[in-house]
């Protein structure tokens, strides 16, 4: 039987990159995204290449949607074996310019979200007996503090903690939980969204911004799609069957604890 991997916010970026990655390693996708359009073409495109996709829209802050997002996949495939969470927003902001709804919208997204989407797919898991495996896509913001990303960084520790606690109500079910915290994915959609406000914040020109990142790096890049995906695909699978409430850097050596 095949397994079934669910990647939230898998319709474009890094998440579309995992999506059609679990594909190519044999698992069927649920791909969902708050686009919808972004989801089904994701799903198309690994169907076209021989796999098995399906496409969802959910709102992960929205527990009814949360719900029937799951609700769907169990209807489609009667089984979840793999969540992964990677939906993800961030604003930077000096703390005194820093407004209450942005704090909250990254709250919302980056740990609410994770929170909805872990709790109903383990539900699922612990109903079908199903030695399961919990991932959310993280980032080094969650175990050093970053300046002028208050909320963001906030959020990322949050989710650090709620894995590790997740981890310990799910060991006993063999379902395990772990959070991959990203060093700088520079070409992602959300590095670039950030690029006129680190220029702002580092006092550089926009065009330097990315180099400014990559000189923080011993191994002197930034953090791939591919280096992402290898990490989850092990930790997806039961060669990681012992490795449960882990945060694992994935920095290039930016991050070492």
């Amino acid at each position: 039987m095949s397994k079934v991997a669910l990647v939230v916010g898998g319709g474009r970026s890094l998440g579309k990159f995992l999506s059609k990655h679990m594909a190519k390693e044999g698992y069927i996708v649920a791909v969902t995204d708050l686009i919808y359009e972004n989801a089904q073409k994701v799903a198309n495109e690994i169907n076209a290449n021989g796999g098995k996709g399906f496409a969802v829209k959910v709102n992960a802050c929205s527990e009814d949607e949360v719900k029937a997002m799951v609700q769907a996949v169990v209807e489609q495939f009667s089984r979840i074996d793999v969540l992964i969470y990677n939906a993800g927003v961030a604003k930077s902001n000096k703390i005194t310019e820093f407004e209450l709804k942005s704090f909250n919208w990254m709250v919302d997204v980056n740990l609410n979200g994770y929170f909805l989407c872990a709790r109903e797919a383990a539900r699922v898991m612990i109903e079908k007996n199903i030695k399961g495996s919990i991932i959310v896509i993280n980032s080094k913001s969650g175990k050093v503090g970053s300046k002028h990303n208050s909320g963001y960084s906030a959020s990322k520790f949050g989710a650090v903690g709620l894995t590790q606690s997740l981890a310990l109500d799910l060991a006993e079910h063999n379902i395990r939980v772990n959070s991959m915290m990203l060093g700088n994915l520079l070409d992602s959609d959300m590095f670039e969204s950030l690029v006129p406000q680190y220029a702002v914040k580092l006092g550089i020109p926009e065009a330097a911004v990315k180099q400014h990142y990559i000189d923080k790096v011993p191994l002197k890049r930034g953090c791939t799609f591919e280096d992402v995906a290898n990490v989850v695909t092990f930790y997806a699978s039961e060669k990681a069957s012992y490795l449960t409430g882990q945060s694992v850097n994935i920095t290039g050596g930016q991050v070492m604890h």
